[in-house]
């Protein structure tokens, strides 16, 4: 399956959640799920009851549009956080937490996952020094993501590097904002990851 490469909007009013796909538009009144709350297509408006299945299909859905990843991807995912120790839902959520763009994003070098995405593949960063451009790469503890020196010039990223001040990254990450860096100090734990996702009903339907 390809990647979706509608509009993004759709999908969070299809979860009847904010997923944050469009970085500042989802913060701001131009956010098409606090205009048009329910779901999208001709029968959006309807009301219905959802089966149990229907309902971990639906987080399952959530998870992967957050994180940008195939259904081939996740699986994936999903096999690798079944075989580490520890309970699977949260190995799940911290594999897609650990993601190349994903700490892009959550450093506050970009506004969105997706944008976040497009930078590492434009090879605008570094890893520990050296040259990376695939946003599926697992980091772990000590690694150290750094914006290269003549992607300051692009306006976009000047402009999120100018405020990386005002960013306020999670405790997992320590963000050098005189060196346009971040380093990742732990992994991150449930309580630090805040998708509005239940990861557990994930786990049931797989386990069906």
């Amino acid at each position: 399956m390809a990647r979706y490469t509608g509009p993004v909007c759709r999908l969070c009013r299809r979860e009847g959640v904010k997923l944050f796909l469009k970085g500042d538009r989802c913060y701001s009144g131009k956010c098409a799920i606090e205009k048009r709350s329910y779901a999208p297509g001709q029968h959006g408006q309807r009301r219905s009851k959802q089966s149990e299945y229907g309902l971990q299909l639906r987080e399952k859905q959530k998870a992967r549009r957050i994180y940008g990843v195939l259904e081939g991807q996740f699986e994936t995912y999903f096999d690798k956080a079944e075989r580490k120790k520890g309970v699977t839902g949260e190995n799940l959520l911290v594999l897609l937490e650990t993601r190349f763009d994903n700490v892009v994003y959550r450093a506050g070098f970009a506004s969105s996952r997706n944008q976040a995405r497009q930078f590492v593949r434009h090879n605008h960063f570094t890893l520990n020094g050296k040259k990376a451009n695939i946003p599926s790469m697992e980091l772990k503890v000590g690694d150290v993501i750094q914006l290269k020196e003549k992607s300051k010039d692009s306006a976009l990223i000047k402009d999120l590097a100018d405020n990386l001040g005002s960013k306020n990254p999670p405790a997992w990450l320590e963000l050098d904002v005189d060196n346009l860096s971040a380093k990742i100090v732990r992994m991150p734990s449930k309580e630090d990851i805040d998708i509005p996702v239940e990861e557990q009903m994930i786990v049931e339907l797989y386990s069906k």
